[in-house]
């Protein structure tokens, strides 16, 4: 396994990640250290515990969707592939295969849940569980922003927003999914409103529609998550489309290929 790992400035100074608690933040990046060359981790509990962090830091961490965890126990670091590039040679495959099967990778190398995969195979840990609660005094607001149930009206507009994606692309997304209403409230807290949702969404439709290989782009994950004020901030007219490879160069990158060796 690599001895070295990288973290890019896109997720480490994003507002959502540096809004955790500084607990949160050091176990995150304690976790980078200790995955395998694919971003999984095994002990993540176990490891929380040894580096003196809690159970509050890593729910805090998925609920944020900075991990993804599943029922086995196992974890993997969301942006791993935004943050690392190790060279194929030099990669040594995950041990854990089942969970690695239910996972994709987006535009931006971000692994997701493929649904379909894991409705056929085996649910998921990636949502806030009854008994997985966080503290109230220790987290505060995040709290209120997280979990569902709160007697707080909310008033952001997840279904006009996901009805106007629905009407640009032809899709049938829900309002309702807890991972969209998590991805929109996030950019919401960043500042961003209604009108910029729609631009994000003008724009990336403009340059992946009409395009088979990016067109399966066009969701909620996608347009909605860190790369959010990025697309928003393109020329719709002249920006040309992503490739497959555009991710690699996006992140932060202090070594150089033969550093690995």
């Amino acid at each position: 396994m690599a001895q070295r790992r990288m973290f890019s400035k896109e997720i480490t100074t994003s507002d959502t990640f540096v809004d955790m608690p500084m607990s949160s933040q050091l176990l995150y990046f304690h976790l980078g250290m200790e995955a395998d060359d694919e971003g999984f981790i095994g002990n993540a509990k176990m490891l929380s515990r040894a580096y003196g962090a809690n159970s509050d830091d890593l729910s805090l961490l998925k609920a944020k969707g900075f991990i993804i965890m599943f029922e086995t126990g196992v974890s993997v670091v969301k942006d791993w592939n935004l943050n690392n590039k190790i060279r194929k040679d030099r990669v040594k495959p995950t041990i854990y295969r089942s969970e690695k099967s239910l996972l994709n990778v987006d535009i931006d190398g971000a692994y997701y849940v493929d649904n379909q995969m894991a409705t056929k195979r085996q649910p998921i840990d990636n949502q806030m569980s009854a008994q997985d609660r966080l503290g109230k005094d220790r987290l505060g607001k995040d709290r209120k922003d997280i979990l569902s149930g709160s007697d707080e009206p909310d008033r952001i507009p997840y279904k006009e927003i996901v009805d106007y994606l629905n009407k640009k692309t032809g899709s049938k997304y829900r309002s309702s999914g807890s991972k969209t209403k998590t991805l929109i409230k996030a950019r919401v807290h960043d500042g961003f409103e209604l009108k910029d949702f729609k631009q994000v969404i003008d724009i990336k439709t403009e340059q992946w529609l009409s395009d088979q290989k990016m067109n399966k782009f066009l969701r909620p994950e996608t347009l909605f998550g860190t790369k959010f004020e990025g697309y928003l901030n393109e020329n719709k007219s002249t920006r040309q489309p992503l490739t497959d490879d555009d991710w690699t160069r996006s992140s932060i990158q202090t070594t150089t290929d033969d550093d690995w060796r």
